[in-house]
């Protein structure tokens, strides 16, 4: 495993990601890729750690890629913190960090993306964010490919999306292992997001309803409750606390299919809400 102490490298173009890599392959040694978008948390952190134990080097990419980002969303407003990110990764030991510019990533003429369906058309996100997963999966094969990397470590706070880089990298048989890693949660149950910081003080306080609602369909279910009737109980309860809730949902854990078999299929909830200007998303395990 790499030292704590070692220099970490900052590679701002593919052809500097690619002399590295063909550096460590030389050496016969593996890497793990963690996507970013910057603006990195305890969250994003932890993903470090868990692909330290994956491979002998751990590659971070910072980009705020804008094929995932409709007209008028949080593109320009996404918040943005280079210098601070790369001491948080030098601090976690990560051995490179890829930070391209758009225009290295998406050069003049680029033309060819990736069209996903399966999870990704599960009137979760893709009902509210329609184009958003065909950007995801877009960048998500790019950094596959330009890393080589031989494992992968994705944030279970956006589970439909390790879903869908699952199902991608299966069906175009890419040689990666995709590991998915535990939300990570404030000490008050607020799942750790970059997006948090648009909430306002009054609006922080009451952010943690959602986990909460979460929490609570899940015992109903535990207790024998109809999925769908400990769902809608729930959304009354995020109601009640201020929030819009988007969909709070039972999902098959594994295809994001609505539940059939509450007793017979592992069972997953996920949830997206709007609290003022800022869109919470969450999930758990029943």
């Amino acid at each position: 495993m790499r030292p704590e102490n070692a220099d970490m490298i900052v590679a701002e173009t593919t052809d500097a990601l690619r002399r590295q890599t063909a550096i460590w392959r030389k050496e016969g040694l593996t890497w793990a890729l963690v996507p970013t978008m910057g603006a990195l948390h305890a969250g994003h952190l932890s993903l470090v750690d868990l692909a330290k134990d994956k491979a002998d080097r751990v590659i971070v990419s910072i980009f705020v890629n804008p094929a995932q980002f409709a007209p008028g969303e949080d593109l320009d407003a996404y918040p943005r913190d280079l210098p601070g990110d790369l001491d948080k990764l030098r601090a976690a030991g990560a051995a490179l960090v890829f930070a391209p510019d758009v225009r290295d990533i998406y050069p003049s003429g680029f033309a060819t993306t990736v069209h996903v369906e399966g999870p990704a058309r599960a009137g979760l996100e893709d009902a509210f964010r329609p184009a958003h997963f065909d950007g995801v999966a877009t960048i998500v094969a790019k950094l596959f490919i330009l890393s080589g990397a031989d494992a992968a470590i994705f944030g279970e706070k956006d589970y439909q999306q390790l879903q869908v880089i699952k199902r991608m990298a299966q069906d175009l048989d890419i040689p990666i292992d995709i590991h998915g890693a535990p939300t990570m949660r404030e000490a008050d149950g607020l799942a750790m997001s970059s997006r948090n910081a648009y909430l306002t003080p009054d609006e922080r306080k009451t952010a943690p309803a959602l986990h909460r609602a979460l929490q609570a369909a899940r015992m109903s279910i535990l207790t024998g409750k109809p999925p769908r009737a400990a769902c809608a109980e729930a959304v009354k309860l995020l109601k009640m606390t201020g929030f819009a809730p988007d969909y709070l949902t039972a999902r098959n854990a594994d295809t994001l299919a609505p539940v059939k078999d509450p007793q017979g299929e592992p069972i997953r909830l996920l949830a997206a809400a709007r609290l003022g200007n800022t869109r919470l998303i969450d999930n758990i395990a029943v």
